[in-house]
């Protein structure tokens, strides 16, 4: 006899501590249970027969109601119940995600010569992640880049771009990202808001993240894709350099495109495998 359910997001996670009310048809409150660490509901109240409503409440997530029949045993196995975030989005579970690198990129493009791009990318980065529990807007991102593991395939370009004519990667060898606060912008797509430090000056700078997905891997582990874009002018980093051609066309773009492609892996720490 009793109640069973399932809480989970619409990607399938548990949801944990969802209370599940059941009322009977005058609406009078008949059981009130919390789900444990894995989103279950198995409760051993003995419940009267007939219809009854069931009610799923937990913090961050939009309520949701459904009906529920009761066996003349005095059992109601109800399955599984799908919570939406507040606001429609969905994110991973939450709690600490660590950025694999080896499986993620950080890439920079500059337009060239007005015609063509040159494309870069940073190859020595760490970042984590924080899924807030109970507000989703107060997650964080913390990201440090390795200035000086700059790549766009060139030798001479390369160490040119860690000169002080812009990087200066000998007085500034870091870049840093931490966010601030999210916003939505609707279904799997988020505003992260916060400061970039770069070449020794910090501005705010929000990314746009389109969340991908998560998907196990086979280490035993969680994982979650993400990316973000967002553009950079370089003269807001004090990096003004630049070679104007005889056509008076700038032979460096002024302007940055970040391109983020992000796999994280569920925990504070990566696998050793």
């Amino acid at each position: 006899m009793g109640l069973t359910a399932r809480i989970r997001t619409r990607d399938g996670w548990a949801v944990s501590h969802a209370v599940v009310t059941v009322t009977d048809m005058s609406g009078a409150q008949v059981l009130r249970a919390e789900a444990d660490h894995e989103g279950a509901v198995r409760d051993t109240t003995h419940l009267a027969p007939g219809a009854h409503t069931v009610i799923v409440t937990a913090v961050g997530y939009q309520p949701t109601a459904a009906s529920a029949l009761v066996t003349a045993s005095g059992r109601a196995e109800i399955g599984t119940l799908t919570l939406a975030r507040q606001g429609g989005s969905e994110l991973p579970p939450p709690g600490p995600w660590t950025v694999d690198p080896a499986h993620s990129s950080v890439a920079a493009v500059a337009q060239h010569l007005g015609i063509s791009s040159v494309h870069g990318r940073f190859t020595d980065f760490t970042a984590t992640l924080d899924i807030a529990p109970d507000d989703v807007t107060k997650s964080r991102v913390e990201a440090v880049i390795h200035a000086a593991s700059i790549d766009t395939g060139n030798t001479l370009r390369d160490q040119h771009l860690t000169s002080p004519d812009f990087l200066d990667t000998q007085h500034h060898p870091h870049i840093t990202y931490r966010s601030t606060h999210l916003t939505a912008d609707g279904p799997d797509h988020w505003t992260v808001h916060g400061e970039l430090t770069m070449h020794g000056i910090a501005r705010p700078i929000d990314l746009r993240l389109a969340y991908l997905g998560t998907g196990a891997d086979p280490w035993g582990g969680t994982r979650a894709a993400f990316r973000a874009t967002t553009e950079l002018r370089r003269e807001d980093f004090a990096m003004n350099y630049n070679q104007v051609l005889q056509a008076g066309i700038a032979a460096i773009g002024t302007t940055l495109r970040i391109e983020l492609d992000i796999q994280a892996v569920q925990g504070d720490t990566l696998p050793t495998a």
